[in-house]
């Protein structure tokens, strides 16, 4: 894949940041039993996800961002196909995606948290099945 080596391959993607092969989270973000928990290590590089202790807790700054940019699109997407809503409307209906997107931003920005501080390496990704 084309992605494969970016940050962005493993935000969207929920990949290790290291290795893009391990699984980043315990399960779907959507299951709630286990929402959002990250796993302890990466179960292909052994890479550890958690530089300290709460490391994640800055997520939550880039949860804002994104949470934002989802509303903002959201009203983008009303205006072109030219949805007549009124501000009530409008205003529901952004609470209703962000409410159903609220699993995925909480993923993605945990996501793009770690890839500030762990990077890609393609020998270690080379050497992994």
């Amino acid at each position: 894949m084309f992605l494969k080596g970016s940050k962005l391959y493993s935000i969207l993607f929920l990949k290790c940041p290291r290795c893009h092969k391990g699984e980043f989270f315990e399960a779907n973000p959507y299951k709630l039993s286990n929402f959002n928990k990250v796993k302890d290590h990466c179960p292909k590089c052994k890479l550890k996800y958690s530089i300290e202790p709460s490391f994640y807790t800055g997520s939550m700054y880039v949860s804002y961002a994104v949470g934002i940019a989802v509303a903002v699109a959201t009203y983008v997407l009303s205006l072109i196909f030219n949805l007549q809503l009124s501000l009530v409307s409008l205003f529901i209906s952004i609470v209703v995606v962000l409410i159903l997107t609220m699993p995925w931003i909480a993923a993605v920005s945990k996501s793009i948290w770690a890839n500030m501080f762990f990077t890609y390496d393609k020998k270690i990704a080379k050497n992994i099945n």
